[in-house]
């Protein structure tokens, strides 16, 4: 089911790990609270200044030029300097490490994916309204555990994100007007297209990117709300609702181009018992989509309870409805 990493292995990984976790606190402070400048404007002897947020459009007075103001300034200034210089240091660490990661066989991620992954995190949706699900949840599993599942359990060419609709999806551009998920995918590849089933886009080489949500049964009775023309509109699905109850999980993980990159999804307990359920009760499923989905339960499983210390009866999965918890004895018990 799976080969462990060895000593050295683990190593580059975990030193991937902390460049990587380094490089995006500091960007993430960069992008939040010194993307922009300060500069002073008025007549002379009437000076102000003023904080211009990161698109240039945006001002704020910040008072008088005094000598508070001046030490405001200065400090900013200073600040965003050490801050650049850190986020770029580390970025260039990032680059170099990238050649020994692959060199040690630790890209596992498709680089689509990752890039993805990485647009939608930089914008502060992954993790908060925006979870993946499925296969692509696999790597993160493998990654915290240090080791690598068969490639026949991961092989994939889309990647599942889960809509929390508990929040509102919005993105942020530097024009100030309200992103689509589809204009953060085509930031990634400008070839990306909404698909027919319009939860679904895909770019030129085929690979596809879901949006879905926990299935709401009172949209059936509520009229539709088509949104923007160009927007994904995120589908119902069945028994999702019991993943936005359980605990979330992130891990960075390596990408085949040896670059890291964050993965937010659900515990693995709670896929591995979602992945049993849909094997064993979802409607729909071909007879190779379930033997597929008892495989990954299980490889779910073994990794949570064998290799993270995660036990199945735990209160953290209280959340699920009491059938699924049901499986937890048989998965539990997996050789």
């Amino acid at each position: 089911m799976f080969t462990e990493l060895d000593g050295d292995q683990i190593r580059i990984q975990t030193n991937a790990t902390q460049t990587f976790e380094a490089w995006r606190e500091a960007d993430q402070t960069f992008r939040h609270s010194y993307s922009g400048r300060m500069n002073w404007s008025g007549a002379r002897n009437n000076h102000y200044l003023y904080r211009i947020d990161g698109s240039g459009t945006v001002r704020r007075s910040l008072g008088p030029r005094s000598p508070a103001t001046e030490k405001l300034k200065d400090e900013y200034t200073a600040q965003r300097r050490r801050l650049r210089e850190r986020r770029s240091r580390l970025a260039k660490k990032l680059k170099q490490e990238a050649p020994i990661n692959r060199a040690y066989r630790l890209g596992r991620v498709p680089n689509i994916a990752a890039s993805v992954l990485r647009a939608i995190d930089e914008e502060g949706l992954l993790g908060g309204p925006l979870l993946v699900v499925g296969t692509h949840s696999l790597y993160a599993y493998e990654a915290a555990a240090g080791l690598h599942l068969d490639a026949s359990l991961i092989a994939t060419t889309d990647i599942d994100l889960l809509l929390d609709a508990q929040r509102r999806l919005k993105i942020a551009v530097l024009e100030g007007e309200e992103a689509t998920v589809l204009s953060v995918l085509r930031r990634v590849d400008k070839t990306f297209q909404k698909q027919a089933n319009t939860y679904r886009a895909a770019n030129n080489d085929g690979y596809l990117v879901d949006v879905i949500k926990p299935f709401d049964e009172d949209a059936l009775r509520a009229e539709p709300d088509p949104g923007p023309d160009n927007d994904l509109e995120a589908v119902g699905i069945t028994g999702l609702q019991w993943l936005i109850n359980a605990p979330r999980f992130e891990q960075v993980a390596i990408a085949a181009n040896g670059r890291p990159v964050r993965i937010a999804c659900v515990d693995p307990r709670a896929f591995a018992l979602h992945k049993y359920w849909v094997s064993t009760e979802a409607q729909g499923r071909k007879p190779g989509q379930r033997r597929r989905d008892m495989q990954q339960a299980k490889a779910a499983a073994v990794i949570a309870r064998d290799h993270l210390d995660l036990p199945f009866n735990a209160k953290s999965l209280s959340a699920l409805p009491l059938r699924m918890l049901q499986y937890a004895k048989k998965l539990a018990s997996l050789k």
